[in-house]
């Protein structure tokens, strides 16, 4: 089983003493974000997770306790932009996240911290050339912490549409992106970072751009010396490439203040589930109430059972 930590909300920034309590504990409970009265128990043995899929724009409070996960394998999806607090309200500065992105890459290794620069927005403040001129800025501090970078570019959907009219974003035309990538991937191998891009469907190969697997099998099989039989994620958008996961996040609970956010819709629910966050609660900001059902989720080891040669690996 993987664990995703999480696409709906930042766990590391904003609640890793939660998560370690889970760890600890050995199971978590999360509500079926399609019904919320809906939960699931899930285990969070280590011999069952086979890796923990963390995903953050600002992990520092997670790093003085990454010893209390000795015995999980795990990687970072780190998104470091440098926008400003017009789009990223609630940062720090993209300085004091490369810093943070290098102390992290130096603890566990630069293969298991991955960049990357999403959603690439264009607006009048926010150009072409600005992405450029960032985008390898970022990449001279990051080149020898970390071994590829994944873009995506804005996708305005319902959830976001009346942010983005208010700060003059559109979606890119394909000759801005293929403009756009031609420049960022040139950049990419000259530090030899491989890039790729996250659940887009442009064809960008012409430039030695990848579709990517965020929440990858391939390289969790090299992480854990061997390798897993996993499925693609059905519950993803078409163009994921990502395999199945687990997702503990809730909804409505991130505090980044990004104005280009899916995963918050609605500031009051927000503000309401960031008040009930309690660490000692197996429920994300939520407690278990007499209307609730809770159902233990059937989970199992994908490792195929072949003798690993990194740490408890696939034994």
């Amino acid at each position: 089983m993987i664990i995703s930590a999480s696409r709906r909300t930042d766990i590391p920034a904003f609640f890793s003493e939660w998560f370690i309590n889970r760890i600890q504990a050995q199971y978590a409970y999360v509500r079926n974000p399609m019904n919320i009265h809906q939960i699931s128990k899930i285990s969070l043995m280590p011999s069952i997770v086979d890796c923990i899929v963390f995903w953050s724009k600002n992990p520092k409070p997670m790093i003085t306790k990454l010893d209390k996960l000795k015995d999980y394998m795990y990687y970072f999806q780190f998104t470091l932009n440098a926008y400003n607090k017009d789009l990223e309200t609630n940062l720090p500065s993209p300085e004091d996240r490369i810093h943070t992105f290098q102390v992290l890459s130096e603890l566990i290794g630069k293969q298991r911290v991955i960049w990357r620069y999403d959603p690439v927005i264009l607006n009048n403040q926010y150009s072409i050339d600005w992405h450029i001129k960032k985008f390898e800025y970022i990449a001279n501090q990051l080149y020898n912490y970390t071994e590829k970078v994944t873009i995506s570019f804005i996708d305005l959907n319902s959830k976001i549409s009346n942010n983005a009219k208010r700060k003059n974003i559109c979606e890119l035309s394909s000759s801005q992106k293929n403009a756009l990538a031609k420049s960022l991937s040139e950049i990419a191998h000259s530090h030899n970072l491989r890039i790729d891009t996250c659940a887009e469907d442009i064809d960008l190969s012409a430039y030695g751009i990848d579709h990517a697997r965020c929440i990858d099998d391939k390289l969790i099989a090299k992480l854990l010396d061997c390798s897993i039989d996993s499925g693609k994620d059905k519950n993803q958008r078409l163009g994921c490439g990502c395999v199945a996961s687990i997702d503990l996040g809730l909804y409505n609970t991130c505090q980044n203040g990004c104005i280009y956010c899916y995963a918050n819709h609605n500031a009051d629910i927000r503000k309401r589930n960031c008040e009930a966050y309690d660490p000692d609660s197996p429920l994300l900001c939520s407690q278990v109430t007499a209307l609730d059902k809770i159902t233990e989720r059937k989970v199992q080891s994908l490792r195929n059972g072949q003798i690993s040669l990194f740490h408890n690996g696939c034994s």
